[in-house]
C-alpha cells in the first residue's frame, strides 16, 4: 500500500505522517512548504526507508499528474490547504486557488490513475456556526452548509467537488469534517500555540471580543486515528464528522494556558472582534462512533498539559519559526 499525504509538513499532516511511517506503510509526503509548512515537523522521519518527501504545488497540474504516474499511489489523504481564517479575509484568492482548484487537480489525477481511495480532510467550519444559547444543537453530517469566511467557503466548495466526482465519475471518495485540533507542531498563529508563545514572553494575549466564542477541541492524535478508521471502514461517498465532545470558550482556553504556565490573567487583552466571527462550533460524533467504532481517547486535561509541555520542551522549534529561519533550509 502506497499512500500520498498532501500537506504533510503542516500541523495535522505531520502528525499523521509520523503515525503512518511508524506503522510501516510506504508514505510519500507532498508539501509546497509555504509559511505554514515546516520541514522541522518531519524531523525523525525524513531518513526512514518507507518515507519520501516531495516538494511541490498541488496547483501545478502537470507536476501532480507526473507524480501520480511515477508513484502509482493506492490512497490519497488530502490535508494540503490554506487554512487560517484571518488570512482568508485579507486574501481570499489564494484560498480559492489551493483549496478548490488544487483539490480538483488531485481528483483528476486520482481518476486518471485509478486511486483506491481519496480522503478529503475538511473542517466543521463549513457548517457556519451555532447559537451560544442552544447547547443542545450540534453539527450532524446532514446539517446545512453555511460557511462564514472565504476559508470555510473554499473548503465547502472542495467538499462539494469531491462528492460530485463520486456521483459523476464513481471516484472512491470520503470526507471528514473535524473540530478544532490542538497538539504538537501547530503553527503559532493558531489560538493555543499563539497564546503559549506570547505568555512565555510575558506579552499581551489578544482575545477577540469578550472571548465567549465556543469551539469543540480535539487532540490531533485522535484526529489521526479517526482518519484511519474512515480509510479502513468508512463507506465511499460519505461524510464523517470528527469531534472531541469538548466545548470550551476561547477565554477559558486562554486562562487555562496562563494557569499552566504560572502567569497572571493581567496579560489578557481584549481586542476588536474578527469579521464574521462564528459564535460556536459543536460536532455530533454519532455517525463515526456507531458505524466505525471510533471515539476520542485523549482527555482535554491531559492533552492540554502534554501540549503546553511540548512547546516548553521545543523552544528551538518555536524560535526558528519566529525568526523565519525554518523557511531558509
Amino acid at each position: 500500500m502506497k499512500l500520498l499525504i498532501t500537506g504533510g509538513a503542516g500541523f495535522i499532516g505531520a502528525n499523521y505522517v509520523r503515525s503512518k511511517v511508524q506503522g510501516g506503510e510506504d508514505i510519500v509526503c507532498l508539501d509546497l512548504l509555504t509559511y505554514a509548512g515546516n520541514i522541522d515537523n518531519l524531523d525523525g522521519v525524513m531518513k526512514k526507508e518507507n518515507f519520501t518527501f516531495v516538494r511541490g504545488d498541488i496547483n501545478d497540474r502537470k507536476f501532480v499528474f507526473e507524480l501520480f504516474k511515477k508513484e502509482r499511489f493506492d490512497q490519497v489523504v488530502h490535508f494540503a490547504a490554506e487554512s487560517h481564517v484571518d488570512r482568508s479575509i485579507t486574501d481570499p484568492s489564494a484560498f480559492l486557488r489551493t483549496n478548490v482548484m488544487g483539490t480538483q487537480n488531485l481528483l483528476d489525477a486520482c481518476r486518471e490513475f485509478g486511486i483506491k481511495r481519496f480522503h478529503q480532510v475538511s473542517t466543521d467550519e463549513v457548517y457556519g456556526d451555532l447559537p451560544l444559547d442552544r447547547p443542545d444543537l450540534k453539527f450532524t453530517e446532514e446539517y446545512a452548509i453555511r460557511p462564514s469566511s472565504p476559508y470555510s467557503a473554499s473548503k465547502a466548495s472542495a467538499d462539494l467537488l469531491c462528492l460530485a466526482y463520486h456521483r459523476t465519475f464513481n471516484l472512491p471518495v470520503t470526507i471528514s469534517r473535524c473540530s478544532n485540533n490542538y497538539g504538537p507542531y501547530q503553527f503559532p498563529e493558531k489560538l493555543i500555540p499563539r497564546m503559549i508563545t506570547l505568555a512565555l514572553k510575558n506579552e499581551k494575549l489578544p482575545v477577540y471580543g469578550k472571548g465567549e466564542n465556543v469551539r469543540d477541541w480535539l487532540h490531533v492524535s485522535d484526529h489521526c486515528s479517526a482518519i484511519d478508521a474512515i480509510l479502513t471502514k468508512g463507506r465511499e461517498g460519505e461524510v464523517y464528522n470528527i469531534g472531541g465532545n469538548c466545548e470550551r470558550r476561547n477565554i477559558d482556553i486562554v486562562k487555562l494556558i496562563l494557569k499552566q504556565l504560572g502567569k497572571g490573567e493581567s496579560l489578557i487583552s481584549f481586542v476588536t472582534d474578527r469579521k464574521g466571527h462564528d459564535l460556536r462550533y459543536a460536532i455530533d460524533n454519532g455517525k463515526i462512533t456507531s458505524e466505525l467504532g471510533w471515539s476520542p481517547s485523549v482527555s482535554f486535561e491531559k492533552g492540554m498539559k502534554d501540549t503546553v509541555d511540548w512547546y516548553l520542551r521545543n523552544e528551538r522549534w518555536l524560535k526558528r519559526i519566529e525568526s523565519g529561519e525554518y523557511r531558509q533550509d
